[in-house]
């Protein structure tokens, strides 16, 4: 097991294991990381967590690096499925690491995959889309999305021509962080909840 990329794996050898790689700026020990771990591992579900090189490198330095190229960040995910190949997981993550995700899923024949916050455009520029893999992806995919995030909204993202493999989870008024505003009724706890137990059923 490299230790350059921090693994991390939770929970009972037996139970369905998913692999969740951090967004671009938050470690994977951030507050949205850990929660969503703690969930999951409440329904008997197996989180493996592991830091892409810029961020190992950021832990240990304390400064802060833009991420890694996408080769390298590819690489990196290669290096962590193989370690836990063998456990036939699920594959996904926040942001950047389920778009990572995403595009590797195929190749590696992974068992699902799960995005939370899918990055389909960058903030304030829709028409440059990020989902042409998506178009024909194979594996069979879960994209838990803020209906009103900034980098795809649920108008955005339904116009898109998307794999029948995809399904959606649409969380109220969240945000990129599925995080609703005050007056929507909803917080972003029971949205978490929501999407934790999302990925229990579709693990299964």
């Amino acid at each position: 097991m490299s230790s350059s990329h921090n693994l991390m794996v939770e929970g009972q050898e037996n139970w369905p294991l998913i692999i969740l790689a951090h967004g671009a700026g938050a470690p994977m020990d951030s507050p949205f990381m850990e929660q969503m771990t703690e969930l999951l591992l409440q329904r008997d579900v197996a989180v493996a967590r592991f830091e892409f090189p810029y961020m190992a490198e950021r832990r240990e330095t304390g400064k802060k690096r833009p991420p890694d190229g996408q080769k390298k960040l590819l690489d990196c995910w290669r290096d962590v499925y193989e370690t836990l190949r063998h456990r036939q997981p699920l594959i996904g993550g926040k942001s950047m690491g389920g778009r990572m995700a995403s595009i590797l899923c195929d190749e590696l024949q992974a068992a699902g995959l799960v995005c939370l916050g899918y990055p389909f455009h960058p903030p304030g520029k829709p028409e440059k889309t990020r989902t042409e893999h998506l178009e024909t992806l194979q594996t069979r995919g879960l994209m838990i999305q803020g209906t009103r995030d900034p980098m795809g909204n649920r108008e955005e993202v339904q116009e898109y021509k998307l794999a029948d493999s995809l399904e959606f989870l649409w969380l109220e008024d969240g945000n990129h962080d599925l995080k609703p505003r005050v007056k929507s009724g909803f917080t972003q706890d029971q949205h978490l909840l929501q999407a934790a137990d999302a990925i229990a059923g579709f693990v299964r």
